[in-house]
């Protein structure tokens, strides 16, 4: 039987090797992942060419598929299963999308520090996305560990922040780049979602800083007092020695933990075409 073995990536991930993805996971082979998962936070599998069932095969065998995207996306879905986000520039027909148009805005909104479908519940936990097209320059994908954050806050830090609430709303990110043209029921699709700032995992026992760009306020703080704090606390949970950039190659599946990280996507070339797809796993409570 093939085993998980795996290259450490600074400053917290790990490339891993020894598993075809295309391949029902045995049992050990599961609990290896999770496992390395515990560790690591992110996962790398190169040469990983799966198809799009193969993709839906290995995440339901992390855990149940995440069905969020369902109340969000609308019109025609250009993938043949609507569990997976199509994280692209590539329009229904096949083209590559004007500047003007929505799949360019979720292309910018990704670039924002966030962990997926945070504004939910249950959330997400495992994401896997796989790169079909890549550009020649840029589109890479950061991650950064919010356990680490965690540590590196200093005492007085984490005890103004213990015990308190943030509420992540799914619009929030399209809000603040003026992307407001929603109507009611969009709005009240997903209605925001509760989280303690400061978590620990029930696997592993490790604090984490749940901050991401979904969170919006603070409860029992004043919008602007809590707003600055997330603020602050974001930026502190992205310092450069907490994260870990991956440049993506034709093939690559990456796989992350949404409770123990965020990520956002950087810049390319609109005009360039860019496609990616991802599963996800619902977080299961304990």
């Amino acid at each position: 039987m093939s085993m998980l073995h795996l290259n450490p990536l600074q400053p917290f991930a790990a490339e891993a090797t020894g598993i075809d993805l295309r391949d029902p996971l045995t049992p050990a082979q599961i609990k290896a992942v999770e496992e390395a998962m515990d560790q690591h936070a992110v996962l790398v599998f190169r040469h990983q060419h799966l198809s799009q069932t193969q993709q839906i095969e290995f995440a339901k065998s992390l855990g149940p598929l995440d069905m969020g995207l369902r109340k969000l996306k609308g019109g025609p879905h250009r993938l043949e299963y609507a569990e997976l986000a199509d994280i692209s520039n590539v329009k229904v027909d096949g083209e590559v999308a004007d500047r003007a148009h929505a799949k360019i805005v979720g292309n910018v909104a990704n670039q924002l520090w966030h962990s997926d479908s945070s504004f939910q519940k249950p959330r997400a936990k495992y994401s896997m996305l796989s790169a079909v097209t890549v550009p020649d320059f840029g589109g890479e994908t950061e991650f950064a560990d919010l356990r680490m954050a965690w540590d590196g806050l200093p005492d007085w830090r984490q005890r103004q922040v213990d015990g308190l609430q943030a509420i992540h709303y799914a619009l929030h990110s399209r809000f603040l780049l003026g992307d407001t043209q929603y109507t009611e029921e969009q709005r009240k699709a997903i209605p925001p979602a509760s989280w303690p700032l400061v978590q620990t995992d029930p696997r592993t026992g490790r604090k984490i800083l749940f901050v991401g760009i979904h969170a919006c306020e603070i409860e029992g703080m004043t919008l602007a007092e809590g707003r600055m704090l997330l603020l602050d606390l974001m930026e502190h949970a992205t310092q450069r020695q907490f994260v870990y950039q991956h440049r993506w190659q034709v093939g690559d599946l990456v796989m992350w933990d949404n409770t123990s990280t965020v990520h956002r996507g950087r810049w390319f070339d609109f005009t360039e075409r860019r496609e990616l797809r991802r599963a996800t796993t619902e977080e299961v409570s304990a």
